[in-house]
């Protein structure tokens, strides 16, 4: 039975590597010496708990009992959660790790769960976690402190639910990006003139031709791609290829990445990357559907030696390329598809120019509140002069240095002098003095004696 990684990832794709030191006096029929982890490729599961599977699985392969038991172990005792009872044996470290990890991931889930319903402005005065909890079949929302076998088996049974159709949507997905591409390029073309379409036309032929000469790639999981396997990764003699220690070695967990670059490099304009991983799912595909017999997306010792004696495994056929294959889609698919893209073209133009007359109303908007604004500027103003005009007509008259208001000062002046009028004054002599002007004043009448 392939390893736990092997297993669960077999249910989508190939998780990682492995490889042994290479001995050159070892005998290849002997059993191999322990192995030893290659560099794991991070691909996604495309699963919502991807890292919490992982780290799970990486947690109980350190357990050498739990890796025993699991080399004995066959599909029925993994999917019944017999298996899962072998958890209560393994060492204190793991099961303290596993704990870790499940309050971990109940964290996680505790903010999305947060995040969604702050998202949503539902007010809740009290929450509560294991009913919500309870839309998430990975992990039993009951225990949420300790990692327990009922843990393990809701793991392992909803990744096998959850990646029963990931293959088919990645293969949709393809399919519409394939279809986007090719709508693309015909308005493109269109969109030129004779001359220059028929030379743009010819480039793209050119660069289609390019792609398609690359080394030949043997059909994966043939006997010719496992020698290869065994020859440049592992560094042993293919003539000395023993299937049981190959599997022992891989689990069929066959990395595809050295054949596909003999087809797909990203510097080059001719290459898509895209493809490539389409060709990597097809490439899987191909191998579990020759090697799984039983069709129950695991893959044991005996399935991988009868899959052996089949006429297309001992096959030394080129693998087909998706150049060599009909289009991923028909005509009428790709019709319907422009159909589709016309009418989302007219419903984003229908919001757009709903989100134009907007813009225009708030523009309008926006000039009226400035005009509003200087008017209630202006009006500021000129209330604020009208109250400076009024403080200055009450403003009291200036007064002297004694605190008198200087109108009173000339009025006592003027009465002052207005007393001395009709007085008469005496000299030292006793006589009377005249105290008139010498003259007349001008403009009065002379009168003769």
């Amino acid at each position: 039975m392939v390893g736990v990684c092997h297993w669960l990832l077999l249910l989508s794709i190939s998780l990682r590597v492995w490889s042994v030191p290479i001995d050159r006096n070892t005998n290849a029929q002997e059993e191999p010496p322990q192995m030893e982890e290659k560099g794991e490729e991070n691909v996604d599961t495309g699963l919502y708990y991807d890292r919490y599977l992982r780290e799970v699985i990486e947690v109980l392969e350190t357990d050498p009992h739990f890796r025993e038991k699991l080399q004995t172990a066959n599909t029925e005792d993994i999917k019944n959660g017999r298996l899962s009872k072998e958890l209560d044996l393994v060492g204190h470290h793991v099961r303290t790790r596993l704990d870790e990890l499940k309050r971990q991931e109940v964290s996680r889930l505790r903010m999305l769960l947060k995040a969604k319903l702050d998202s949503t402005n539902t007010q809740s005065v009290q929450m509560d976690h294991v009913s919500l909890l309870k839309q998430f079949e990975h992990l039993d929302p009951h225990n949420q402190n300790t990692f327990e076998a009922r843990d393990l088996e809701l793991l392992i049974a909803t990744a096998t639910k959850d990646l029963e159709n990931y293959d088919a949507e990645r293969h949709e997905e393809f399919k519409r990006y394939e279809m986007l591409k090719e709508h693309e390029r015909r308005e493109y073309l269109r969109s030129l003139d004779q001359e220059k379409r028929e030379r743009e036309e010819q480039r793209l032929e050119e660069m289609k031709q390019k792609h398609r000469q690359h080394p030949k790639v043997n059909a994966p999981g043939s006997v010719a791609q496992l020698k290869e396997v065994w020859e440049e990764t592992d560094g042993l003699d293919p003539q000395e290829f023993n299937p049981k220690t190959f599997f022992r070695l891989h689990g069929q967990s066959v990395e595809h990445d050295k054949f596909l670059e003999k087809v797909y490099d990203p510097k080059n304009e001719e290459d898509d990357m895209m493809e490539m991983e389409e060709e990597r799912l097809r490439m899987r595909e191909h191998v579990m559907k020759n090697v799984d017999l039983n069709h129950d997306r695991l893959v044991s010792l005996e399935e991988f030696l009868r899959s052996m004696e089949k006429k297309d495994f001992n096959s030394p056929k080129e693998w087909e390329t998706l150049d060599d294959k009909k289009p991923v889609f028909t005509e009428v698919e790709l019709q319907r598809f422009e159909a589709e893209l016309r009418d989302k073209e007219v419903e984003l133009s229908r919001r757009a120019e709903t989100l134009r007359q907007e813009q225009e109303i708030l523009r309008e908007r926006g000039k009226a509140l400035e005009a509003q604004k200087k008017e209630y500027q202006q009006a500021v103003l000129e209330m604020s002069q009208r109250q400076k005009d009024q403080q200055a007509v009450r403003r009291p008259p200036p007064s002297g240095p004694n605190g008198e208001l200087q109108f009173q000062q000339e009025s006592q002046s003027m009465a002052q002098d207005g007393s001395q009028v009709g007085k008469v004054l005496v000299d030292q002599n006793g006589e009377v003095r005249n105290s008139l002007p010498a003259e007349p004043p001008q403009n009065l009448p002379q009168h003769t004696p």
